[in-house]
C-alpha cells in the first residue's frame, strides 16, 4: 500500500532511462509557417528554409467537469481518450513538479503574484490510482523566497541533492530517500539580483528555473528585470551554466527576457520564452527555443513574428545590438502574450498517437484576456502548429485556471499544475 501505480510507473520511466531507453531525441519542431513580410521600413531576417507544415489527424478535445475544493468546479477540454481528475487541489500559486530519487512528486507553491517569502515546496504522495488523487500532501520546506522551480540530482559519489531556485538565490540540500523535511542546512550556490521595476511597469521577473543536464553540469534562467531595457547586469535575461556545487560559473545563452521553462531532451535543452508586451496584441511570438551554447537569442534588440527576425525600433542602432541574421529563430512561435512556462517530452513510448513523439507546453495565458491567447496546454510537433491539448482555462471570458507545468509520470500519464485555481491535475490514456 505503501506505493500505488503512479509509483510503478515512475519506477519504470527510471529503469528506462537508465537504459538508455527513456527519452527519443526528437525530431525539430518548427515554427508556424512563415506570413508575408510585414509592410514597413523593416521586413525582417528570413530563415533559409523551414520544414513544410504537415497535418496530423485534429484532436477532438471533450468538456470534462471537475469538482475542486472549498465547493468549486471547473471545466476543461482534454481529449476524448483521455481522463482527467484533480490530484490535488486546496493550494495557491502550485508551480513547477520534479520526481525525487525514491519516486515521490515533489511541487513548489509560489504563495502568491507578489515578491513574499511564503513559499512552500510540497511531498505528493500516497497515489489512488482508481480516484487519480493523492492522499497526502505534506509540506517538505516552508517560507521560501518565491520558489519557482526544483531540480533532484544524484552526484558520482552517490550524495542525491535537491536543489532550490529562489528570486535570490541557487540553494541545494542534502537529500535521502523518505525524507520529509531536510536533515541539514542549505548550501548556498549562487545569488541573483532581487530588484526590478513592479508588474504595474511591464514586471521584472522574479522566478528562477534550474536544471541538470546529461554533463551533470547545471543550467539556470534568470529572468530580465523589465520589459525591454538594456540591463546592467550580464547575467539578467541569460541562462547560466555552472558545476553542481555553483562553481565555474558562465553564461550559455542570452538575449532570453524570460526563459521560465527548461528542459532537456537527450541532450538538447529547451527553453520556453517570453516576448516584450510593449509592441501591441500581435507580436512578438512567444516561443519554444533550442538553446545553442553562446548563442544570442536577440532580446532586447529584436524580436521574432511569423518566422521572421525584426528590428526593435525602441533599440535601433543601440550599442550591442545583435546581427539580426545571427539570432536563431524558435523551434515553434505562440501566439504574442501566451506566456509559455514548463514543458514535457514524450517520445515513442507513448501508445496514444495524440500524444507519441511530441511536446505538451503550458500557455499560461494573457493578461489581456479579449486576446484570448494562450490558457491551455498546447501540443507541438514536427512541422504542424501548435494545438491545444487541453483547453477551457479560459471559459466565456472568465479565467477559470491557469496552467503552469506538465510531468510526465507513465507512458500516456501527466499531471499539469494551475497556480490560478490552485489545483494539479491528473491525466492518463483510457
Amino acid at each position: 500500500m505503501i506505493r500505488s501505480s503512479l509509483l510503478l510507473t515512475l519506477s519504470l520511466l527510471a529503469a528506462l532511462i537508465a537504459c538508455g531507453g527513456g527519452e527519443d531525441r526528437p525530431a525539430r519542431p518548427s515554427s508556424p509557417p512563415a506570413a508575408a513580410p510585414v509592410a514597413g521600413p523593416d521586413s525582417g531576417s528570413a530563415p533559409a528554409d523551414r520544414p513544410r507544415e504537415r497535418r496530423s489527424r485534429p484532436l477532438k478535445l471533450t468538456p470534462r467537469r471537475l469538482q475542486l475544493d472549498g465547493g468549486k468546479t471547473i471545466t476543461l477540454d482534454v481529449p476524448k481518450d483521455f481522463r482527467i481528475t484533480v490530484a490535488a487541489s486546496g493550494l495557491r500559486r502550485v508551480r513547477f513538479m520534479a520526481a525525487s530519487p525514491d519516486h515521490r512528486i515533489f511541487v513548489t507553491d509560489m504563495y502568491d503574484r507578489t515578491d513574499n517569502r511564503k513559499g512552500t515546496i510540497y511531498i505528493l504522495d500516497r497515489f489512488d490510482s482508481a480516484a487519480g488523487r493523492f492522499g497526502s500532501v505534506t509540506p517538505y520546506l516552508t517560507h521560501l523566497r518565491n520558489p519557482n522551480n526544483i531540480a533532484f540530482h544524484t552526484d558520482p559519489s552517490g550524495n542525491s541533492w535537491l536543489y532550490v531556485a529562489l528570486t535570490d538565490s541557487l540553494v541545494r540540500y542534502r537529500y535521502h530517500a523518505g525524507d520529509l523535511a531536510p536533515s541539514s542546512p542549505p548550501e548556498l550556490l549562487a545569488t541573483f539580483p532581487d530588484y526590478g521595476l513592479s508588474y504595474k511597469y511591464g514586471g521584472w521577473h522574479l522566478t528562477r528555473t534550474v536544471v541538470v543536464g546529461p554533463n551533470g553540469k547545471l543550467y539556470v534562467a534568470v529572468g530580465s528585470s523589465c520589459n525591454a531595457c538594456i540591463e546592467k547586469e550580464d547575467l539578467r535575461a541569460a541562462v547560466l551554466e555552472m558545476d553542481p556545487d555553483g562553481g565555474n560559473r558562465r553564461i550559455y545563452a542570452r538575449g532570453l527576457r524570460n526563459a521560465v521553462g527548461l528542459k532537456f531532451v537527450g541532450g538538447d535543452l529547451y527553453a520556453t520564452n517570453m516576448g516584450a508586451d510593449h509592441l501591441g496584441d500581435d507580436r512578438p511570438e512567444d516561443q519554444l527555443l533550442t538553446l545553442r551554447d553562446g548563442a544570442n537569442y536577440g532580446w532586447p534588440y529584436c524580436y521574432q513574428y511569423r518566422g521572421r527576425i525584426y528590428d526593435d525600433p525602441e533599440f535601433a542602432g543601440a550599442a550591442g545590438h545583435p546581427d539580426r541574421a545571427t539570432v536563431p529563430l524558435a523551434e515553434t512561435g505562440f501566439p504574442a502574450h501566451s506566456a509559455p512556462l514548463g514543458l514535457e517530452y514524450f517520445d515513442s513510448t507513448a501508445s496514444s498517437p495524440d500524444l507519441a513523439n511530441s511536446m505538451l507546453v503550458a500557455l499560461h495565458g494573457a493578461s489581456k484576456l479579449s486576446l484570448r491567447h494562450g490558457y491551455s496546454v498546447a501540443r507541438v510537433r514536427p512541422g504542424e502548429p501548435s494545438r491545444d491539448f487541453i483547453g477551457g482555462f479560459l471559459r466565456a471570458g472568465k479565467v477559470q485556471g491557469r496552467p503552469a507545468d506538465v510531468l510526465r509520470i507513465g507512458p500516456d500519464a501527466f499531471l499539469v499544475t494551475d497556480d490560478h485555481a490552485g489545483a494539479i491535475y491528473y491525466l492518463h490514456g483510457e
